[in-house]
């Protein structure tokens, strides 16, 4: 059921992951602290075998007295029959170094010379050569730290064996045991040392670690395999069905019969887990089903509110347009050519942030309501025969601040206040002009809502087409004239532009209510 939809870690991935790097974690826990385990015990070994191979080469040391060879600062015929026994121990074992130094000057750490070396017969074969007692040290053959712990164990008289532990550039990773060397008197005179290279430490430590990473990483692909089909079957399958199903029921609200199919949709999924998923499941079967019918019934009430608000307005208009007898259809009229503008603003793409399907739908309705102020207006003047004067004029202007007035005291009676906003915007400034000099508030341009500026030439050509007990109908051309002259300054230019552009629209609106066109 996964269609790629969802935007974070679905919970196949995230259960993976998780138990991934569970074992991850734990296998990292483990290779460190077998690692570190491991490392010690190497270090370990070599330390011992640094020590004993020290040690035995100092038994041979001592059986030529070497000690009172450097005290003297001479080389008898034993002491190269001792540096065959030497070179014998070196041959035996695993050390890359064996020699002895001592100090010119025990307070000098920079006077260190050698007392003998080793070689063993393949380094002499390659042509390697001894070092004689007296020989100096090569500057930087030991770092300074070094020296300064061989010159203390020479000073105090160390008597067991040290190892030290360090890095150079030449040599690598090394382990270096020493010994004082006592002469026959008991006096410190100079060091045996054995050093051993112990760098492939760190490759045997590369290969552990390596060795375990590709266990790790075999036995996480094997887990997370059979850890993520059983969360598919068991969880994964179920959670997506309800999460799909549920998303479905969401994007469908608004259409009942979309509605309906997401709520078979789910129960199809037919889940019986005995868990927290067939509870999951079961309430959000029953949640949409619920909402279905709930959406069912807001609906049909919302469709009787509707028409009930419709018919509202059509009644109040009818009630105002029976109490003038000049009007015959004029409600009909006006807003059939309220929604012809609106729909050819928007063509323009005039006003196009505020020309939404809702706001033109709530503009064509309310329409019809657009005199509703003349309720107020008596029949005298609303009636008259003839042409009204100064002072009647003045009353009749009126109706717009009453329309006003009536529609506002509806606003505040009842929530829906947008769709009532452009019944009152249509019905107190329809009378106003772009150029200022309209009523009742003289607003110019586009202080004038868009609404009541539509209105505004709907309004006038219905006038100016339909026959009054003071006038005759004016020909639909002479009506046209007439608006086109208004254009700019009785009517919005834009307003007027897709009005003349829909003509043939606009006639057979007339064709359709007067049947003299």
């Amino acid at each position: 059921m996964g269609n790629g939809r969802h935007k974070g870690l679905s919970i196949k991935l995230t259960a993976a992951v998780f138990s991934s790097a569970v074992i991850i974690v734990l296998t990292v826990i483990v290779v460190i602290t077998g690692f570190s385990l491991y490392q010690n015990h190497i270090i370990e070994n070599y330390n011992k075998y640094v020590t004993t191979v020290l040690d035995y080469a100092y038994s041979v040391t001592e059986e030529y007295s070497f000690g009172d060879m450097i005290a003297a600062r001479q080389m008898p015929d034993d002491y190269e029959i001792m540096r065959e026994h030497l070179n014998k121990v070196k041959e035996s074992s695993e050390i890359d170094y064996l020699y002895a130094v001592y100090f010119d000057d025990a307070d000098d750490i920079g006077s260190l010379n050698y007392a003998i070396n080793t070689k063993t017969q393949e380094e002499l074969d390659k042509g390697g050569t001894y070092t004689y007692l007296g020989t100096p040290c090569e500057e930087g053959s030991f770092e300074e730290e070094t020296l300064l712990i061989l010159q203390d164990a020479v000073r105090s008289g160390k008597t067991d064996s040290g190892v030290l532990e360090g890095d150079s550039e030449g040599y690598g990773h090394m382990f270096n045991g020493y010994r004082v060397i006592f002469d026959s008197e008991g006096n410190p005179v100079g060091l045996l040392c054995v050093e051993i290279d112990v760098t492939n430490i760190q490759g045997e430590l590369s290969v552990y670690i390596r060795n375990i990473a590709i266990f790790v990483a075999l036995f996480t692909i094997l887990f997370a395999v059979i850890f993520v089909g059983v969360m598919e079957h068991r969880i994964i399958y179920p959670m997506t069905g309800i999460v799909d199903a549920a998303k479905d029921f969401i994007k469908n609200i608004g259409d009942q019969e979309s509605i309906d199919k997401s709520v078979e949709k789910i129960k199809a999924l037919n889940i019986k887990s005995h868990n927290e998923i067939g509870e999951l499941y079961s309430t959000v079967s029953k949640m949409e089903s619920d909402m279905a019918e709930q959406y069912r019934d807001i609906r049909q009430y919302s469709e009787n509110v509707m028409k009930m608000q419709d018919g509202l307005i059509i009644l109040m208009a009818d009630m105002v347009e029976n109490r003038d007898s000049d009007t015959g259809d004029h409600i009909q009229k006006t807003a059939e050519y309220v929604r012809i503008i609106l729909r050819g603003l928007k063509r323009k793409k005039y006003y196009i942030d505020k020309l939404t399907n809702e706001y033109m739908e709530y503009v064509v309705k309310s329409a019809p309501l657009h005199d509703v102020g003349k309720i107020r207006i008596s029949d005298t003047v609303l009636n008259k025969p003839g042409k009204l004067t100064p002072e009647e004029y003045e009353v009749m202007k009126t109706h717009t601040t009453a329309g006003k007035e009536i529609i506002e005291k509806a606003i505040n009676t009842v929530e829906g206040g947008t769709y009532l906003t452009e019944a009152r915007n249509m019905a107190a400034y329809h009378h106003e002009r772009w150029d200022g000099a309209g009523y009742p508030e003289g607003l110019k341009g586009e202080e004038i809502p868009l609404s009541a500026r539509v209105m505004a030439v709907a309004d006038v050509f219905d006038a100016l087409t339909s026959s009054r007990v003071y006038k005759p109908a004016f020909p639909v051309d002479d009506a046209l004239k007439i608006i086109e002259e208004g254009k700019g300054t009785q009517f919005d230019p834009k307003c007027v532009e897709v009005f003349m552009e829909a003509l043939p629209d606009i006639r057979n609106v007339l064709k359709r209510y007067n049947k003299n066109c």
